[in-house]
């Protein structure tokens, strides 16, 4: 009898025991390792912090480190519209200056695929490869963001890696989402809702919140100005649309809301963090580069690069962040190129040094 409660007693012990290990595993399995950092840019208790995981963090840093720069050539010599046919857009460059930029758009584009990617060989000339009517077209833009857009690229600049990064098709880009509505039509358009999209990170929010606004030109805004009945026009769909950009835009740079605003008052700019005039003029300068480059490039993409309604791919905070708060950890790109600014811009620069 002893022996049957010894052993029954044992046995309970070791389910207890067990169970508190499974419970305190349960607990663990809870927190994060290593123990987050935290990041206070504002008073104790006002929630003016950025948390990071150096774990994670770790992770972005390697995956946002800048390629190796070929040395320049110099400008000596021949131009390249002068030896090569059909160059249209760096026909200014030298030949050495010119060949120097192909060979690292190659590598920062398609360096699998090579040349051949954008062009028909051995023609070089030849306009036939939809790729290469893009490239000169993004080759373009690049120069308008280098030159026109320093309010939100400042001096650091883009090149073709700061969205590609060694893929012929950036891995962050966005199509006009087809919107299911609910059972019948009676029940209007949902509008995207309660369809999980890791655009807004696996939330119930439009899972489209760019076409408002990186197509379009609608408020971000959350409520008006003034108060009803005659001035406050917002609603709180616009205000869900608005939730799911600035997730959006949260994921992307891998910070939280109080990065660009201030937790006394989201909507006063005169106490918001200068990062939000910033992104204030990144989301205008997306608008502008998906209206003004890529859409009209619509007819020249091929149906296997569309979205699900025949539009192009769009560019949205992503595209170049890709999770760091700065491309690229914030390397400086364009000072290495200047052929990627605008002509008359990279001929000042030049002319400074």
């Amino acid at each position: 009898m002893n022996m049957t409660i010894s052993s029954t007693t044992g046995w309970t012990g070791r389910m207890v025991k067990a169970l508190g290990l499974t419970l305190a595993g349960l607990v663990l399995a809870g927190c994060e390792r290593p123990i987050p950092e935290s990041v206070q840019s504002g008073y104790r208790g006002t929630g003016m912090a950025q948390i990071y995981n150096a774990r994670l963090l770790e992770v972005k840093t390697d995956l946002n480190q800048p390629p190796a720069v070929i040395p320049s050539p110099g400008s000596e010599g021949p131009k390249a519209s002068q030896v090569y046919k059909n160059v249209k857009v760096l026909g200014n460059l030298s030949v050495g200056e010119f060949n120097r930029l192909m060979v690292s758009m190659t590598s920062w584009v398609a360096p699998n695929e090579g040349c051949a990617y954008c062009h028909a060989l051995p023609n070089f000339e030849d306009d036939s490869k939809y790729t290469k009517v893009v490239a000169r077209r993004m080759v373009e833009m690049t120069q308008h963001i280098n030159s026109d857009w320093q309010p939100h690229v400042a001096q650091t600049g883009v090149t073709c890696y700061t969205c590609h990064r060694g893929e012929p098709v950036p891995n962050a880009i966005w199509f006009k989402a087809n919107h299911q509505p609910y059972g019948s039509n009676f029940m209007g358009d949902k509008a995207g809702q309660n369809e999980p999209s890791p655009v807004v990170n696996l939330s119930s929010l439009p899972n489209d919140p760019f076409t408002p606004f990186l197509l379009g030109n609608e408020n971000i805004r959350l409520n008006g100005p003034t108060a009803l009945p005659s001035g406050n026009r917002q609603s709180i769909k616009q205000g869900e649309w608005t939730y799911g950009l600035m997730t959006h835009m949260s994921t992307a740079l891998g910070v939280n809301c109080t990065y660009c605003h201030n937790t006394q008052s989201f909507q006063n700019w005169e106490i918001s963090p200068p990062q939000r005039t910033t992104a204030w003029h990144g989301i205008r300068m997306a608008r502008d580069l998906n209206l003004t480059y890529m859409e009209p490039l619509t007819e020249v993409f091929p149906a296997h690069r569309k979205g699900p309604l025949g539009d192009v791919a769009k560019m949205n905070c992503a595209t170049c962040h890709q999770g760091a708060y700065k491309p690229l950890n914030g390397a400086p790109m364009a000072k290495d190129f200047p052929e990627l600014l605008k002509p008359a811009l990279a001929a000042a620069k030049v002319a400074a040094k």
